[in-house]
């Protein structure tokens, strides 16, 4: 018997599909609760050499969590 997705905490879920990467069901119900894209930060291309240097501190900043 399948786990009821709907109802299962992200964290489980995600362990879910992790342990059952061929059930299509589990993994539809994850991407269905992605963030939508007017929650998401959107970066322009770093096209100039300062663009570039924005990014690699954008970059250092969510790697180190600050972000």
């Amino acid at each position: 018997m399948k786990p009821n997705f709907k109802t299962m905490p992200r964290k489980e879920l995600i362990a879910y599909v992790l342990a059952h990467r061929d059930d299509d069901e589990a993994i539809e119900t994850l991407i269905s609760r992605r963030s939508p894209d007017e929650e998401a930060t959107w970066y322009n291309a770093p096209y100039t050499e300062e663009g570039l240097q924005q990014m690699e501190e954008i970059f250092r900043r969510k790697l180190n969590g600050e972000i």
